[in-house]
């Protein structure tokens, strides 16, 4: 395999633009990309995300003023670029094989017109720039909506080009950039819906209302049983609506403590706790054994710390089939693969928590989860961002994608993923969640990128 060459003067790998690739949306050969210089990527490469913490977030927001609107949108307009920078250079150091398949080569275009327009963004100095700015955030956030099965399908066509390790470790990283630039963007965006509606006084004395909801997307007091409650009601919906309304169902029941609250970005936590439950339900209802008989429920425990919240969830599903437990966590290795590119080819669209599918509304399995951030409040008109659904899907739709996305969305914000299976019986899950919001993102840098 070749990689990609480096220029003659010793800078790093020449930018290549992709023409004419993967025109149609999952399928198409792939095209040999055409070559040329950047002298600006190289430069953007040089320079380093800033880390964000969900505190920081917080606190930026709840003093929302005209200036620190424009000084969110204008930290948005030096982060961005600098991110997709870094993940331009992580794709242009893959082997040349690689590459040059359809759906990574779109990927790639998708992050090179991105790249080139908001790098060319002047400072953002009144609410007018603001607003302008705005438009193309929600523009490129609805044009990137394919991204994640793009990746996933890209990665496990290349399966054999490049060793899994690798791949895996490439796709964590995408993801792990794609959600921060969400975040960063979805944030900025909810902060000017905030300043722009009515019931928002830009010359107001700023809110330190320790009791607020929310602040942009950073809902403040998630509370994990409501969310455990919440899309377990949801996810038995998905499941009825696929099996019959005749299939009887696992109680879930959740013990612990169920007052414990913590800042979260509320999309997140519920994709992550819908994806365990999905597969915990699924798995028990699908065991033969119990087909006659009261399936045993699922159990979900909620232990409080002063550092943490940990959510344990139990089922007695038979456990984790032993071809697939040595790859639970990975994108491309595992049984099913030609499974897996069909289901995912069916994905029309996939956001970054999977949550916002592009579904009918008369589709038997569309459902709407209750977005519980605006429950006391007005309801937001930014599709792209309230991820006000849980996964969408019917639960045979099996992407081979959800236990490895859940760890990268659980780490991101310094918690943990972690399975336990017992053959035979069934499986724990435990999450634990950072319970202050004062640690940084979890990213990935240039320089761990280069030394591997």
């Amino acid at each position: 395999m070749r990689a990609i060459p480096h220029s003659s003067c010793g800078r790093a790998p020449v930018n290549f633009v992709t023409r004419h690739c993967a025109t149609r949306l999952f399928h198409g050969p792939a095209v040999a990309p055409t070559w040329r210089p950047s002298s600006a990527l190289d430069e953007w490469v040089q320079r380093e995300a800033r880390p964000i913490s969900l505190r920081r977030l917080t606190f930026f927001g709840r003093t929302l003023t005209e200036r620190r609107l424009l000084d969110s949108a204008n930290y948005c307009r030096l982060e961005l670029p600098t991110r997709i920078a870094h993940r331009l250079r992580d794709i242009q150091t893959l082997p040349y094989v690689v590459v040059a398949n359809p759906h990574l080569a779109y990927v790639y275009e998708l992050y090179l017109g991105a790249f080139e327009r908001f790098r060319r963004i002047p400072e953002i100095r009144t609410l007018d720039d603001c607003d302008a700015y705005c438009k193309v955030l929600e523009e490129t956030l609805k044009e990137h909506a394919t991204v994640i099965p793009r990746l996933a399908i890209g990665v496990l066509e290349v399966r054999g080009l490049m060793k899994a390790e690798a791949t895996d470790r490439f796709m964590q990283t995408m993801l792990r950039s794609r959600i921060s630039r969400r975040v960063i963007a979805e944030q900025h965006l909810a902060l000017t819906e905030t300043f722009n509606s009515p019931w928002h006084f830009p010359n107001a004395q700023p809110s330190h209302d320790p009791n607020a909801e929310a602040v942009g997307e950073i809902f403040l007091k998630c509370n994990a049983k409501e969310i455990v409650d919440r899309c377990g009601r949801t996810t038995q919906e998905l499941v009825k609506a696929v099996y019959g309304a005749q299939v009887e169902l696992p109680e879930i029941n959740v013990d612990g403590h169920p007052d414990a609250t913590f800042p979260y970005v509320l999309s997140h936590l519920e994709y992550i706790i819908g994806e365990l439950l999905r597969n915990s339900i699924q798995a028990v209802i699908e065991q033969r054994k119990f087909k006659d008989a009261k399936p045993p429920p699922i159990e979900v425990l909620i232990c409080e710390t002063a550092q943490h919240v940990i959510i344990r969830i139990s089922d007695q599903g038979g456990g984790i089939p032993t071809e697939i437990l040595p790859h639970l966590w990975s994108f491309s290795k595992g049984p099913r693969r030609e499974k897996r590119l069909e289901n995912l080819a069916r994905v029309p669209k996939l956001l970054g928590t999977l949550q916002e599918l592009q579904i009918p509304e008369d589709a038997p399995y569309a459902h709407p989860l209750t977005d519980a951030r605006f429950a006391k409040g007005p309801q937001s008109s930014m599709q792209h961002g309230s991820l006000s659904t849980l996964t969408s899907r019917p639960p045979n739709l099996r992407l081979g994608i959800g236990l490895p996305m859940s760890r990268v969305y659980a780490e991101y914000w310094a918690g943990s993923l972690e399975i336990h299976s017992l053959e035979g019986f069934g499986v724990d899950a435990f999450l634990q969640i950072s319970k202050l919001g004062n640690k940084n993102e979890r990213l990935t840098t240039r320089a761990t990128m280069d030394a591997i």
